[in-house]
Order: C-alpha cells, then structure tokens, then sequence
C-alpha cells in the first residue's frame, strides 16, 4: 500500500498531540511537519517523544541549518520545496532519508547524481498533474515520486494507482478539527487500500 504523507503547519505547538492522534485515529503513522512556523522544531521534538511509533519528518527544509534543528528534534526524514545541495549532503552525511522536490528533467538528474531517487513533486497540480508524472517516468524510469500540491479525495486515486508513485503528500488530510482530520484520513486510507 502507497503511503500517505500529511503535510502539516502548526501554529502551536500545543496543538502537536492533539493533531497526530487525529492522524492516527484515521490510521496515518506518518507526519511532515513543516517549517513553515516558528514552533516547527518544538512541534516535530513533541511528536518525536509523543508518538515514537509514528514515521515523523520536517517539511519545507531550505537550507542546511534547519536540517540539522530538524534532525536535533528528532525528525527521522526530511522534505524540501525544491532540491537545495546544503541539505542534500547534510541528509548524505548523516544518513537520513532526504525527499527533494523536483519538477523538471534537469533538477531530477541532479538529485540523481546525488543518489537521490525518491523525489518530491511539488507543486503537482501546477506542472501537470499525473500526466506530467508520466510523461517524466519514461526518461526516469528509476525515480519514485511524491506528488504534494494539488492532490485531494478527489484525485488521490489516480496517484495512488501509478506504479511510480511512492506516496502521497498533502494539506487536504488537514483541514477542520481532529474530528475531521480523522474522516478525512479514512476516506485518503480507503482509497489507497481500495
């Protein structure tokens, strides 16, 4: 099963426990928190200690310093809007999981010079959507995507269903109260059981 991946900006870090256990209740075991806020580095230290059976990572990591704050507070990935080399050798150096956002053929080759292969694309619904994603796959067939931006219940499905798609990110699992998170990431898991 394809993972799906909430992407998520706190403005309280109290608002960290709550949030994840709404992820959990709709059975996602998965979190970027981004660092789009300033509580970010507390947020993802609180989940790390809160939720050590969940796969907790910082998104919107720009630049080297933040890796480190983000990995120093207990992110086990990080994810970034576009492919920055500061981070990139940091995420080599140290061994954690780095997911690059490229959209065009030069910034995927440059993450695979890197050894990068698992590569965010962002924002999907701008560069065109699953249909960009393919026509991409042909020269790249080694590269996995994870298409954030765009995606929601709505076409969540035609993601999911292309074989290089490694998952999912998103807002669209965020939206309301917790009450709601949870529908929302049931809705997202029956589809990518479906």
């Amino acid at each position: 099963m394809k993972k799906l991946i909430p992407v998520i900006a706190l403005k309280d870090a109290a608002d960290t426990i709550p949030v994840l256990r709404a992820l959990q209740d709709g059975g996602v075991y998965c979190a970027e928190i981004t660092f789009r806020t300033a509580c970010a580095e507390e947020a993802i230290r609180i989940a790390a200690s809160a939720f050590p059976d969940m796969e907790i990572g910082a998104g919107t990591v720009i630049n080297a310093e933040q890796a480190g704050r983000a990995v120093a507070a207990g992110a086990r990935f990080l994810v970034s809007p576009g492919f920055d080399d500061g981070v990139a050798r940091f995420a080599l150096d140290k061994g954690v999981t780095y997911y690059p956002g490229c959209v065009t053929p030069s910034e995927i080759m440059h993450a695979l010079s890197y050894g990068f292969d698992i590569l965010k694309f962002f924002p999907a619904g701008v560069f065109g959507g699953i249909k960009a994603l393919k026509a991409l796959s042909a020269p790249f067939p080694q590269v996995r995507f994870i298409p954030t931006g765009g995606v929601d219940l709505g076409n969540l499905k035609e993601f999911i269903e292309f074989d290089k798609v490694y998952a999912v990110g998103g807002s669209f699992m965020m939206k309301g109260s917790p009450l709601d998170i949870t529908r929302i990431c049931k809705e997202a898991m029956k589809i990518c059981e479906s």
